[in-house]
């Protein structure tokens, strides 16, 4: 198809924030839509393969310049001004676009396929003079393009799309459109898009409107699967209230969540990301392969570091550096060796069990699991209606230096990708938050040349709303922790717009946060600030989408009293 059609669906569902008429821009788009651009679906979240497929297009702001004064004839110092100036360089190549010279002009139409050609070759190369042939690649789009396709090729380039579609949208999308809203069938059809991870081939079975093919989409092992997530409580009493007596009360582990994939004898580990880790933990693998029975399986558990000299469990931050390291393996495993701890199953020998009870996963867990100390062991457990024995537990969760208790209904099926109200989580401490950094300020003295007063933000949809600065927690060496050095040097490729000692950022950089309080205030978007916040760790394994909600924010401020109860 025309990308130019493309482009004008996204100029369209961007012009509204409400969610019902970006279903129904959506519904009309995709009953036009053809089998054969069945591709257009990752395009509409702006991707170029499915949501499990680990290669992303990876381009930065600065070769998206070089590309825009490339293909218009521009120099790239004015596109580079008029960024600054505009902070989306998106609406950059547009206007450069409009008033391109007349010798770069070129007759050509662009389409969808030739789009997504392009950009596929993108994470392919390697080795010297990548660079080059990427700006060719991209080039070669730009100069073919109208302003609006300029506008929308290039936030897709670097990753932000800003058009307010999510997974839900279309499926809710594509619910109204193939099945006239039959909220009956919007079950099945998350369920095959859980299954799936794949949009298109959901479309290609929903536009034909069987309802039975889309319950045979299963789960495949080596596929990468979304986790379940947890909802939050304060109180033991509260979680008994919401979940019914008895329930299944786990540690809630300071690690990072694994999803173990085997067949035989090939095993894949993958973060909540969906990133293949396999090769940063080959110990993990071993035992895998040694203490768990069974020909295929698909395990959700959580990685926790411990130290090898006292056996006690370290905090997530200590291990974190592991998850994209791909070199020196060896050594950094013996220094930060993991734990692997299991505590749900979602496939075995050929069967999915997301549909069974959890009362029913997590007894399976226990048989085939040969619990082996600091390598791997099904999650430390109990199964109480007993108020007393379930604070006793918790209290022995934060002795064990862990996070506190995750809390869970014994007859819940398992939700993937959701944040569902049959597993809730407790913490001794409400005050703490994932957000995102979105700006920075430039230091001054000793810190001259580094950023270190980072913004933080909390997301609403699919905006971003100031909620503080953080400055304390982050170190001046980086041997002693994350340091100033090291965020200026992660978020400088993430640069979208400069002033004064002022930076703005593409939010990518998720980071843990603890707090006094939260008060209200004018000073920032979301109406609200953290008093004395201070950073705890980089969240290299959580996505966006699981930073914390201004929903949650202002939660978390109706129950300001600090939980003293349980240590």
């Amino acid at each position: 198809m025309n990308y130019s059609k493309l482009a004008e669906f996204y100029e369209e569902v961007s012009s509204t924030t409400k969610r019902l008429k970006k279903i129904d821009i959506l519904a009309k788009f995709l009953k036009k839509l053809s089998d054969k651009d069945r591709e257009v679906m990752y395009l509409l979240l702006g991707d170029i393969y499915p949501e499990y497929d680990e290669r992303r297009i990876g381009i930065s702001n600065q070769l998206a310049i070089k590309a825009i004064s490339k293909a218009t004839g521009t120099d790239a110092k004015r596109v580079l001004f008029e960024w600054k100036n505009l902070g989306d360089i998106g609406k950059v190549a547009e206007k450069f676009t409009l008033n391109k010279k007349q010798s770069t002009l070129q007759s050509s139409i662009l389409t969808t396929e030739k789009v997504l050609e392009n950009l596929r070759k993108l994470p392919e190369l390697e080795g010297k003079g990548t660079v080059g042939k990427k700006l060719n690649l991209i080039t070669e789009l730009l100069t073919s393009a109208k302003p609006i396709e300029a506008l929308y090729l290039v936030r897709t380039l670097i990753g932000d799309l800003r058009i307010g579609v999510q997974e839900s949208t279309i499926k809710y999308g594509m619910l109204k459109v193939f099945f006239k809203n039959n909220k009956k069938y919007e079950s099945t059809l998350q369920q095959a898009i859980d299954n799936s991870n794949d949009l298109a081939v959901v479309f290609d079975i929903a536009k034909k409107g069987k309802i039975k093919d889309l319950e045979k989409v299963h789960l495949e092992v080596g596929k990468p699967i979304k986790a379940m997530l947890a909802q939050k409580v304060t109180k033991i009493e509260d979680g008994f209230k919401a979940l019914g007596s008895p329930c299944a009360i786990e540690y809630k582990y300071d690690g990072f969540r694994l999803i173990i994939h085997k067949q035989g004898k090939k095993v894949n580990l993958f973060t909540r990301r969906l990133e293949n880790v396999t090769k940063q933990f080959p110990e993990a693998v071993e035992y895998i392969l040694k203490y768990v029975k069974g020909d295929s399986f698909i395990l959700d558990s959580e990685a926790v570091g411990y130290s090898k000299k006292t056996k006690e469990y370290t905090e997530f931050q200590s291990i974190s550096q592991r998850i994209r390291r791909k070199y020196n393996i060896e050594k950094i495993q013996k220094d930060f060796p993991v734990e692997i701890n299991v505590f749900d199953i979602l496939y075995y020998n050929g069967k999915s069990k997301l549909e069974e009870p959890f009362e029913k996963r997590t007894a399976l867990i226990k048989k085939i699991i040969k619990n082996s100390p600091y390598k791997i062991i099904s999650a430390k457990q109990i199964i109480t209606g007993n108020v007393q024995k379930a604070k006793e537990f918790y209290k022995k969760a934060l002795k064990d230096n862990q996070e506190g208790i995750m809390m869970k209904n014994l007859k819940a099926p398992y939700k993937p990708g959701r944040r569902v109200g049959n597993m809730l989580k407790i913490k001794p401490e409400e005050r703490d938050l994932d957000l995102v950094i979105t700006g920075a300020e430039y230091g001054t003295g000793k810190r001259s040349g580094w950023m270190s007063s980072f913004i933080l933000s909390c997301k609403k949809g699919d905006k971003y709303l100031e909620i503080g600065k953080v400055g304390t927690g982050i170190k001046e060496k980086a041997e002693q922790g994350i340091s100033f050095e090291e965020l200026t040097k992660k978020l400088k490729p993430l640069i979208i717009k400069e002033k004064g000692k002022r930076v703005d950022f593409k939010p990518k950089i998720v980071v843990s946060v603890t707090y006094q309080e939260i008060q209200r205030s004018p000073n920032y978007n979301s109406g609200w600030a953290l008093r004395f916040p201070r950073f705890t760790a980089l969240r290299t394994d959580k996505p966006l989408s699981e930073i914390s909600s201004l929903e949650e924010v202002e939660n978390d401020f109706k129950h300001q009293k600090r939980n003293w109860e349980y240590g």
